[in-house]
């Protein structure tokens, strides 16, 4: 059965051998992220894909917001670097939900909150423990709070 972690390290060895430059930088600092990931305990132990994939999105997350941190600083084109890691990285991720389909779960969590007798901002912290086991990998805590806080808002 091959690993997550594997399949990152066959990736890399291919992107080597094709020269992709981008794929196999990405997969190196992403592989080396694991690695430190398995020695920060006090022994050193392999990740579960579950583990992995958690480090591949801290990862991504990375990447994203240091391109918009370059684009605001006028540097676009060490923008679109990190850009395109994060889209590497993206292929590893379970594909993130749509805002249609966030929208739809948060105001379904909205609706059992209220009917739980949740009400103004004690909602918030209701209507985000019945949404978070939902979206669990599938969409960014920040993006998911924004949708809750705006249904809230009404």
């Amino acid at each position: 059965m091959t690993t997550l972690k594997s399949k990152l390290q066959e990736d890399l060895n291919a992107a080597i051998k094709e020269r992709d430059e981008l794929r196999s930088s990405t997969l190196r600092l992403t592989l080396t992220a694991i690695t430190k990931e398995e020695v920060a305990g006090k022994e050193k132990r392999e990740l579960s894909d579950d583990e992995v994939l958690k480090v591949i999105t801290k990862e991504a997350k990375k990447r994203r917001e240091a391109a918009d941190a370059f684009a605001q600083g006028g540097r676009a084109e060490s923008a679109e670097r990190e850009k395109a890691e994060g889209e590497v990285l993206a292929a590893y991720l379970p594909k993130q939900l749509s805002d249609d389909e966030l929208n739809e779960i948060v105001a379904q969590a909205v609706e059992e909150a209220r009917a739980a007798g949740a009400e103004g901002p004690r909602a918030m912290g209701a209507v985000m423990k019945i949404v978070n086991p939902k979206v669990a990998g599938l969409a960014e805590g920040g993006r998911v709070a924004a949708v809750v806080k705006k249904l809230l808002a009404g």
